[in-house]
């Protein structure tokens, strides 16, 4: 299951353990989202215990950097310094679960479009200052939000790219919803244009219109589109399933099942699928 990862907030741990009881019954690597909360809130050795809890039972994680009111190119000095704070205090955490990778959001958003060179410098300096932290860090995957179009954040790893760490999250749920990827009909664009730098997926589904995070299969992403060009070029990134409800897991390992050819070509060993 080492390409194979479930997003989960870490407040969700601390509010019930629950969460982690059943991921460590199930063997299943989680993606752990870390937040305000969870940096704020929860001290150095909650952090650590629950990463103790996860290397005695063989699981490795992801860690998803926190999002919320952060802007990493931000055009505002204020916002851009308490970005860059945030970050910084969430890389320290991640140091202590040793993740096999790290996701953030890049954040391009189309107010920027006049000034993208401007973002496009801010944001390019606040990964490089984050990261500097960080020695030997593990993969960092940028992924898509708002954006309608892949070349910003294409433009932002091409200048990110001596690190030869940083690379593309693709999160096929935005480009559906939040990029007008449903309206546009523009994914083969999408992975074409990110193509170099697509390492990891985050698999959810949706109406096209709002970000409901619903089970594989149960909305209007075009999946075949999605495996035939990822063979087509080639790519086998690793996946985070990003379902809200345990329903909606089930129904993604059903899909995933049902689809062992595209799921195995990424390295997925179908026996790691939970017979949910």
């Amino acid at each position: 299951m080492g390409n194979f990862f479930v997003y989960l907030p870490i407040h969700h741990i601390d509010k019930d353990r629950l969460y982690i009881d059943w991921f460590l019954r199930e063997n299943i690597h989680p993606e752990l989202a870390l937040d305000a909360m969870s940096l704020d809130q929860l001290d150095l050795d909650w952090h650590q215990s629950l990463a103790s809890v996860l290397f005695e039972a063989g699981l490795t994680c992801g860690i998803h950097l926190p999002y919320h009111d952060l802007q990493p190119g931000s055009l505002d000095d204020l916002i851009l310094e308490a970005t860059r704070q945030r970050l910084q205090k969430a890389i320290k955490i991640a140091k202590i679960y040793d993740p096999k990778y790290l996701v953030a959001h890049a954040y391009f958003i189309p107010l920027y479009n006049d000034l993208f060179s401007k973002w496009l410098n801010r944001a390019v300096n606040t990964w490089n200052q984050v990261l500097s932290s960080w020695p030997g860090h593990p993969v960092l995957f940028l992924e898509n939000v708002r954006e309608n179009d892949p070349r910003p954040l294409s433009d932002l790893l091409g200048e990110l790219a001596d690190h030869n760490l940083i690379r593309c999250c693709l999160d096929i749920g935005h480009w559906s919803s939040y990029g007008g990827g449903w309206q546009y009909q523009n994914l083969s664009k999408w992975i074409q244009t990110l193509s170099p730098y697509l390492g990891h997926l985050h698999l959810h589904d949706n109406d096209g219109i709002a970000d409901k995070h619903l089970g594989l299969g149960q909305g209007v992403i075009p999946w075949e589109e999605l495996f035939f060009a990822l063979e087509l070029l080639e790519l086998t990134p690793s996946i985070a399933l990003e379902t809200h409800s345990k329903e909606s897991f089930c129904q993604s390992c059903s899909f995933m099942r049902k689809h062992l050819d595209w799921f195995t070509r990424l390295g997925i060993d179908p026996e790691n699928i939970p017979d949910t």
